[in-house]
Formats: structure tokens, sequence, C-alpha cells
């Protein structure tokens, strides 16, 4: 090697050291997830069950109840018969195609990822609104979950807990659960001073503003975050099917990895479909709630 490579090569740590440092890094994790691995899995198991349980109820009841009681929701949440005609159509060609089973594996896991965002993300999203250090210190780490590529996240959680169903959740959860903590936060936070004023002035405690006053004026604003969530946990499908996921991640891989051009269209199709139904549902749901605030404000 030239005296002046120094120049060119930024100057380096020593490649002994280098391994040396990985080697014990490697080394303490696997010992931490042989001594704690079955202690931390065995906390998800009424997670598991549940999802479980869930999964075989869509699975097992005849497919015309799963879709009228999915029709009914739908309308429920947007109050519109085109909508919900749309979904008996979409839903009823995926299980023409055969992706029903499916389809109602990845319904069952992105149902149960997004109601544990928004049980989890919504309560950090107000304490970051409420403290500017709380926001301080949680706003890095969302940084570092929304930039960090999915598989490399991967690899922790697998080499804790294995390949399964609970990994596959709790890496689709940390990848979609940034925007409703940040929506919500940002909604907070965006509802005008002299509301607040006005609610102290009547008499209004902390907590009695916020649930009277700031989560209601922040609605339409968690709601989008909500809506990101939902995109971003089906966009996560795919990744989430290599370690153990079942769903329509699962033929799409196979088909990147066996060149089956048809089975990867129709199960992204699939996924398209799923995407489309809980943007629209939870866009008319928003709106719908936007609307009655402003009539209950103004009466």
């Amino acid at each position: 090697m030239s005296d002046k490579s120094w120049i060119t090569e930024f100057p380096a740590m020593e490649r002994s050291d280098l391994l040396t440092i990985r080697k014990t890094l490697d080394g303490a994790y696997r010992d931490f997830s042989r001594e704690y691995g079955d202690f931390i899995e065995s906390l998800f198991d009424p997670l598991l069950s549940f999802l479980v349980w869930f999964e075989q109820l869509l699975l097992q009841s005849p497919w015309f109840i799963v879709l009228g009681c999915m029709t009914g929701l739908v309308y429920l949440a947007s109050r519109s018969w085109k909508l919900s005609a749309s979904v008996v159509v979409a839903m009823s060609m995926i299980g023409y195609f055969g992706m029903w089973d499916n389809t109602m594996r990845t319904l069952s896991m992105i149902t149960v990822c997004t109601l544990l965002a928004i049980v989890v993300g919504i309560p950090v999203g107000i304490a970051m609104a409420r403290s500017d250090r709380v926001q301080k210190i949680v706003t890095p780490m969302l940084d570092i979950m929304q930039t960090m590529p999915a598989f490399v996240y991967l690899i922790p959680v697998v080499m804790l807990l294995g390949i399964g169903k609970i990994p596959g959740l709790i890496a689709v959860i940390i990848y979609a659960i940034p925007p409703v903590i940040r929506l919500t936060n940002l909604g907070i936070r965006l509802v005008d001073r002299e509301v607040l004023e006005a609610a102290t002035a009547f008499g209004a405690n902390s907590m009695q503003r916020l649930f009277g006053v700031q989560l209601p004026l922040a609605m339409p604003t968690i709601m989008a975050g909500i809506n990101q969530t939902i995109m971003m946990a089906l966009a996560m499908v795919v990744i989430a099917s290599m370690i153990g996921v079942k769903g329509l991640g699962q033929p799409v891989l196979k088909s990147i990895t066996n060149q089956y051009f048809t089975l990867g269209l129709l199960n992204g199709l699939a996924i398209v479909v799923l995407a489309i139904i809980f943007d629209r549902v939870s866009q008319a749901w928003a709106s719908r709630t936007q609307k009655h605030l402003g009539e209950t404000a103004h009466g």
C-alpha cells in the first residue's frame, strides 16, 4: 500500500478490532436471547392467542357472513351505498380468483396491528403534545423507526422471537406506528390557544380540556395518522411474509423468487384493493366526524 493512501482512503479501525467488537456484541445479544427469549415470548402469548382466534374466526365463518359484516361496517363508517357496493364487488372478485383465505389472514393481521398501533400510538402522541421534553426524546426514535430499512430491524426481532406471527406483528407495528404518533402530537398542538383559554375560563381542568376540546378538534389530523399507519402496515405485508407471516405477502414473495408474473400481479392487486378500502372508509369516517363536530360547535 502506498504511503499516500491516507489521502484517498478514510482512516478506518483495524479489521481485527472491528471483528472483536462485532463478535462481542453478537455474543452478548445471543446470550440475552437465550436467557430471556422464552420469557419475552411468553409475554406475547395472549396477543398470539387473540390473533390466531381472530384469524380462525374470519377463515371458518361462511364467506357471505364475513362479506356482510364487512359491508355493514363500511356503511356504518361511511354512510355511502356506493362505497359499500364497491366493497362487495371487490371482495367478491378476490374470492372468485381464489385469494379469499390469504386475504382474510392479511386482514386479521392488519386489523390487529392497526388497533395496537392506535392503543400505543395515541397516548404517546398525547404525551408528546403535553411535554416538550417527551417530544425531544421520542422524535429521534420515530426518525430512526421511519428511516431504518425494514430488513434491518427484522434481524433482532427474529433472533429474539424466532419465525412466526408475533415477530411479524412486532415488525409491522414498529414500521407503521410513527405516523399516528406524529399526527396525534401535531393535531393536539395545532388546537387554537384561545379555545383552550375559553375552556379553562369555563372551569375545565386539564383532562376535561384534553378529552372535551383538544382530542375532538384534533380528530381529523389523528385520523390522517391512522390512515397512514394502515397504508404502511399493508406495505409491510410482503416483507413480513419473509419471517413466516401468512397472507397475501407469501404468494407475492413466491412470485418474485419463481417469476410467476400472474400470481404476483393478482395478489398484489388484492393488497391494493384492501388498501383502497381502508383508505376510503377511514377518510369517509374522518370527514363525517369533522362535519359532526362542526355542526355541534355551531349548534
